[in-house]
């Protein structure tokens, strides 16, 4: 790889503003100096990047979701224009 080029990349946590939750894990982000703020995980500080869905407060991953339409296209349209011949 040629020097100079490449984003620094490093340790960073990722911490999800609903839950709280911390993920420790490596990105560009950590060279660009994300705000500032730092958090310690096991004693050692890190760059923090605030993050507003992680798979700790996805609807998808916690079984939260919805489901909004529960009838099908077929019988949708079929209530709506008819049976057909």
């Amino acid at each position: 790889m040629k020097d100079g080029i490449h984003p620094a990349y490093g340790p960073v946590v990722f911490r999800d503003r609903s839950t709280g939750s911390l993920l420790l894990t490596r990105s560009t982000l950590a060279g660009r100096g994300v705000g500032g703020e730092t958090v310690e995980v096991d004693g050692t500080p890190y760059p923090v990047v605030d993050v507003d869905v992680s798979s700790d407060s996805h609807p998808f991953w916690t079984g939260r979701g919805r489901v909004m339409d529960t009838e099908g296209r077929v019988e949708k349209f079929r209530r709506r224009y008819g049976a057909g011949s």
